[in-house]
């Protein structure tokens, strides 16, 4: 359980950190600096890994009843611990990615159905979501 909640919080960390970088990657600066912030390399060694989390390779969207029942168990009280806050953050960084957003279309869903996120290592992410009933 104590994983699901690491991926699901570092899935969500690394969709607002893409969605972060796109919305910057738009704003062309109009002069460089001429030299870095002296801060700049002072980040953590931690933060590294997180940073490559980021590059998406392949998107698979799940329903909740697809998973097995002690995953559906382990999922459900991921969500009911988070707060409306960090849904609404995850679906506003899926809908953000046009990648995301045409992956779920193609499965006949939508970011408002989306409960999860989950990113492996090997860059794939796992859309987790739960039709209305």
């Amino acid at each position: 359980m104590r994983m699901i909640t690491i991926l699901a919080a570092g899935a969500t960390f690394a969709l607002a950190m893409a969605t972060g970088a796109q919305a910057q990657s738009t704003q062309a600066p109009a002069e460089a600096p001429a030299q870095p912030p002296a801060q700049a390399p002072a980040q953590p060694p931690a933060a590294a890994p997180e940073a490559g989390a980021t590059n998406i390779k392949s998107v698979n969207v799940v329903d909740i009843t697809e998973l097995p029942a002690d995953t559906q168990k382990q999922v459900s009280e991921v969500v009911a611990q988070r707060g409306d806050d960090n849904l609404q953050r995850l679906r506003s960084s899926i809908d953000g990615m046009p990648q995301l957003k045409s992956a779920l279309e193609a499965k006949g869903v939508t970011s408002a159905q989306v409960i999860a996120a989950s990113m492996s290592p090997d860059g794939a992410l796992t859309l987790i979501t739960k039709k209305d009933s």
